[in-house]
């Protein structure tokens, strides 16, 4: 089918007050992954490529960008393509010519003025794109890298150290002076974690759902446990984020494949175990979301 808008997957979802699971994607592998595990639950999904994944891909963008598409397009159920946390500039202006819808421009480690006026600028130009963008205020953390501007960016706060969570009152702020369509919001989660372990602080989340009318958006999601994740999605999260959670279970399926086959030389043996244990995880995720508050 064709491809999905990630606005109208996320508008939707924020109306029934439930989330689409948003899953990132740097090989081949993850991109069927997803798909099948999407298809198999018959639930609509967004595949996400990151800043980082693709100067993973030698810096370059469309090889992986045309690869979902392609594996969109014939998936039996919608999916949208989404660029996630990119800083750059010129990688920003390459999303509308490789089939992305949106995108999440990331400034969130700069001073509050700064972000502001950048996200500013991004949401303008995408804007004028057709694009649907979304930012990030508050500190989740868990994240390496420069900043993509050449400047020097502040440090990353402890997800729970004072001034990392996000503010509601500055985050209605924000929202309207940037223009963004969704923002992502610092409450206790982390990115790249391997436990799952974080606690989400769900009276501040329910205070920024009250000062906001943009879509709420979760990073960090896979160290939180099935319990947080259904009270975040219940307390007004409409997308959620997950990245680690497809590695880990890419990597230790592989890992046990080839500790129990050392003779084992043929990559599509242990990338088709590796695949199919990242379906599954997304087959089980999505069951999460789907599920009711207590």
């Amino acid at each position: 089918m064709p491809l999905a808008s990630t606005g109208e997957l996320v508008t939707r979802a924020a109306a029934a007050r439930s989330a689409v699971a948003a899953f990132n994607v740097i090989t081949l592998e993850h991109i069927e992954a997803v798909i099948a595990g999407a298809e198999t639950v018959g639930s609509p999904v967004v595949l996400q490529v990151s800043e980082n994944a693709v100067k993973f891909r030698y810096g370059r963008l469309l090889p992986l960008a045309r690869a979902a598409v392609a594996a969109a397009e014939r998936a039996a159920v919608p999916v949208a393509l989404h660029l996630d946390h990119v800083q750059s500039d010129d990688l920003l202006r390459q999303a509308p010519g490789a089939g992305f819808s949106s995108v999440m421009y990331d400034a969130a480690r700069l001073p509050y003025a700064d972000n502001l006026a950048s996200t500013r600028a991004a949401a303008d130009w995408a804007h004028a794109q057709g694009l649907w963008i979304e930012a990030e205020l508050g500190q989740i953390g868990g994240k390496t890298g420069q900043d993509g501007w050449g400047r020097t960016a502040r440090p990353p706060l402890d997800a729970h150290a004072p001034g990392a969570r996000t503010d509601p009152g500055r985050a209605r702020d924000f929202v309207a002076g940037t223009g963004v369509d969704a923002l992502a919001v610092a409450i206790g989660s982390v990115h790249a974690m391997t436990t799952r372990t974080a606690v989400l602080d769900l009276a501040l989340l329910k205070r920024l759902s009250a000062a906001l009318t943009v879509p709420l958006v979760l990073h960090g999601s896979s160290g939180v446990p099935d319990d947080g994740l259904v009270a975040a999605v219940g307390g007004g999260i409409a997308k959620v984020n997950v990245g680690t959670a497809l590695n880990s279970a890419m990597t230790g399926a592989i890992r046990a494949y080839l500790a129990a086959h050392p003779e084992a030389v043929d990559s599509r043996k242990y990338l088709s175990v590796g695949r199919e244990a990242m379906a599954q995880e997304v087959r089980r995720i999505i069951g999460v979301l789907s599920r009711s508050p207590a």
